[in-house]
């Protein structure tokens, strides 16, 4: 199984993220099928927790949506979604958070509202916040998954949805915010994560990618760590539990 793609990379890598969490705030697509690959490999005990109020669930195969039913059968109670932010996420109740993002810059500011300086009549118009505000807040950790290019990674995001890191140390605590903020983001070229000004670093490149071409694929000079190293590749085991999800959808 030595051949696999990107986004399986990413996947597994979000994966691998998970060990020692007891609780994870999951999101369709990648991020749940990272959290969902965590539960079936080295994490059986992760507690899965959808925005829709499923807590504890164990799907089968990986959900369609956040209101798909499948996480309601599997799941160990389920909640409002009131309920799901204003007695586990806000308190920080929950270890990590998945994000993902159609901006993010190099504190790690997530933008998925709106491109462009207008808000009112901008270039394009995103989704949205949805919960990702409060998980940005409020979760013990946030990892962003996003693939990586010039465009997703820019110098200043347009909007700030989800506070990452500010505009550097301190920024998070000003504000109030009690979680730690993005302590990875994974792409599909590597993974970065803040460094001692909260700005993203380059510390892993997947196989077979270098770091000029992470760096041309980001918005800004982007720092490389000196130790920089590359991400083990997907085990055997790891890719043939995520593609028996994946092909179960």
């Amino acid at each position: 199984m030595s051949d696999y793609t990107a986004d399986e990379m990413m996947s597994v890598a979000a994966a691998r993220a998970l060990r020692d969490v007891t609780a994870c705030f999951v999101g369709i697509g990648l991020p749940s099928t990272a959290a969902n690959l965590a539960r079936r490999t080295h994490a059986p005990d992760l507690v899965l927790v959808y925005e829709a109020g499923a807590i504890g669930a164990k799907p089968p195969r990986l959900p369609l949506s956040i209101g798909d039913g499948i996480l309601a059968e599997t799941a160990d109670a389920v909640v409002t979604v009131p309920e799901v932010f204003n007695y586990w996420v806000q308190p920080g109740r929950i270890d990590v958070g998945f994000l993902g993002a159609a901006q993010i810059d190099r504190f790690a500011n997530i933008n998925t509202t709106v491109i462009g300086d207008d808000y009112d009549q901008p270039k394009v118009r995103l989704p949205g916040a949805g919960g990702a505000p409060e998980i940005a807040a409020g979760c013990g950790e946030v990892i962003v998954i996003v693939r990586q290019s010039p465009r997703a990674f820019v110098e200043r995001v347009d909007f700030i949805t989800s506070v990452g890191h500010g505009r550097g140390p301190g920024d998070r605590e000003r504000l109030g915010l009690i979680g730690k903020g993005p302590t990875k983001v994974i792409t599909d070229l590597g993974i970065l994560q803040p460094g001692g000004g909260c700005e993203l670093v380059l510390t892993h490149v997947h196989e077979g990618v270098t770091a000029e071409q992470a760096r041309e694929a980001t918005g800004w000079d982007l720092e490389v760590a000196g130790d920089l190293r590359t991400t083990e590749p997907p085990t055997d085991d790891e890719l043939r539990e995520l593609r028996k999800l994946v092909a179960a959808t």
